[in-house]
């Protein structure tokens, strides 16, 4: 049973990245069946890392035609747009393949998922605090550069 929880998907729509535009090839029309090699194209996944993600149980009952090549779904397609936006907010795996096993495991663990996900979201926003003050202190030395540099032009252009 694969794992079934995704944002609803608009057939033409391309997948979209993080900051919500529109990325890579459209998903055909009326298609819901899909090689590994179009999942590459329509995620920038490898297919050792969707190969990975299905061996550690984050992408788990990958579809199979009778040779035992993989099928992937809109579903699946959803569930790795989700998969790649928490890497991207830098969530452990181990936590993700959680994730997955309290998705797979119903409605009941609403809570967990929501405790897990809440703690996620928590360390984000620490992170980005720590970002936002990285980037205080780099703007104050380009700035400072910046006015050393202008100083300088001054002084050579009276020189």
């Amino acid at each position: 049973m694969p794992v079934m929880e995704s944002a609803p998907v608009t057939p033409r729509a391309r997948p979209r990245n993080c900051a919500g535009l529109r990325v890579g090839p459209r998903r055909p029309d009326g298609r819901d069946q899909y090689t590994i090699s179009e999942v590459v194209e329509f995620t920038g996944l490898s297919a050792h890392t969707l190969r990975w993600y299905e061996r550690i149980g984050l992408m788990p009952h990958v579809d199979r035609t009778h040779t035992g090549q993989r099928r992937f779904t809109n579903r699946d397609l959803d569930w790795l747009d989700l998969v790649s936006k928490l890497r991207l907010t830098g969530m452990p795996v181990a936590d993700m393949v959680r994730y997955a096993e309290l998705v797979r495991e119903g409605p009941q663990t609403f809570p967990e998922r929501e405790e897990l996900l809440t703690a996620h979201r928590e360390d984000v926003r620490r992170r980005i605090d720590e970002l936002r003050s990285t980037l205080d202190v780099l703007d104050y030395k380009i700035d400072l550069y910046a006015d050393a540099r202008r100083a300088a032009e001054r002084e050579h252009e009276r020189g």
